[in-house]
């Protein structure tokens, strides 16, 4: 952050020969990056972690579910799709943090192109996270909604996910070391593999006082003991994005033409 008074400056961090941009300016000018990057995978309780961020004050939070609120961001993913690099400052525009897949994918990315923010792993039981997460998967349609086949009004909401199917096909081989194919899951002893080994790259990567590794059972707080800021006097942890949640998201959208998410939306 710069200092008051001092004129916003546009800063570039070069990795590898390449340039990625990683500041921007908010709508008075001053200088805005991201300030927390999720690492955990989905169903750690990444959904509850992204009102967390937002009610200590470092929101919009960047969430898969941003997507379904606001298609045109898709967009900004295009270039990641097609194996190219990331421009983080263009994804990013307009959010202080960020969870989830697609962002917290590119943890590492993220860490270096933004040496200043603080990096949340969330976790939780292995088993129970596979349970959640093959939950997840077979509540997911086994046929992708056709654009043409949508109601009208969330035709765009297709097909910015359906744009971003290349992207989450490249997480998955990545990940679980197979192609993602709608309404499969990997097995529980592969899938338990790759949770250990995603969380034990991000342990070894990080310096600790730089890590918080956050299971959503403990409250405000670690979180807020990490962030340097006081948790809400009065206001429980947010519990989000249970299973009945994403059950009715996806019900909405096929019979009513309309997004459901977990969280009151930014207005």
């Amino acid at each position: 952050m710069h200092a008051e008074g001092a004129s916003p400056r546009r800063e570039n961090t070069r990795r590898a020969g390449m340039v990625y941009r990683v500041s921007r300016r908010d709508d008075d000018g001053s200088l805005q990056m991201l300030e927390v990057i999720g690492a955990g995978l989905p169903r750690t309780g990444t959904t509850s972690t992204k009102a967390a961020l937002e009610r200590l004050g470092f929101g919009p939070c960047y969430h898969t579910f941003e997507v379904l609120l606001r298609p045109e961001l898709a967009e900004r993913w295009l270039p990641v799709c097609s194996g190219g690099p990331g421009d983080w400052e263009r994804v990013f525009e307009g959010f202080r943090s960020c969870v989830d897949w697609p962002a917290s994918f590119f943890w590492r990315e993220l860490a270096r192109a933004y040496p200043d923010a603080k990096v949340v792993l969330t976790v939780r039981d292995p088993r129970s996270w596979y349970a959640s997460f093959r939950a997840l998967v077979s509540l997911s349609p086994r046929e992708p909604m056709r654009e043409d086949e949508a109601p009208e009004a969330i035709r765009p909401v297709v097909a910015a996910m359906t744009s971003l199917q290349p992207l989450f096909e490249r997480i998955s081989e990545s990940v679980f070391g197979e192609d993602w194919r709608p309404g499969h899951s990997p097995d529980e002893e592969r899938a338990v593999a790759a949770y250990h080994r995603h969380v034990a790259a991000v342990l070894a990567a990080l310096p600790a006082e730089r890590l918080l590794v956050f299971d959503v059972r403990e409250g405000w707080g670690p979180l807020c003991a990490f962030l340097g800021v006081a948790a809400p006097p009065d206001a429980p942890f947010p519990r989000l994005n249970d299973a009945a949640s994403i059950r009715r998201t996806f019900e909405l959208m096929r019979t009513e033409g309309r997004v459901h998410v977990p969280f009151p939306p930014r207005g």
